[in-house]
């Protein structure tokens, strides 16, 4: 069952687009392989630590606009973690 925090970072962009963009300002380093549990606590950790989903999104875009060439491949793998973890 989702958390309120997983809920409204689903609700906010799209279920897999919120949850990625929460997982993508987590602490949790791209490429790791994180069990369940790891990846909920890490979302729900960055949504506190961010103020919701739209500061997740703001981290997200940050990201993209200061390190555009490694953003894309965090991303690519929130939404891997998000879509294995999440169905």
């Amino acid at each position: 069952m989702a958390t309120q925090l997983e809920a409204r970072a689903g609700a906010s962009t799209g279920t897999a687009a919120g949850l990625a963009a929460a997982l993508f300002a987590s602490h949790l380093p791209a490429g790791s392989r994180p069990d369940r549990a790891e990846v909920i606590a890490a979302v729900a950790q960055s949504l506190r630590r961010h103020g919701g989903p739209d500061g997740c999104a703001v981290e997200v875009a940050g990201e993209y606009g200061d390190h555009p060439e490694t953003a894309a491949a965090r991303m690519r793998w929130a939404l891997c973690v998000v879509a294995e973890v999440y169905r």
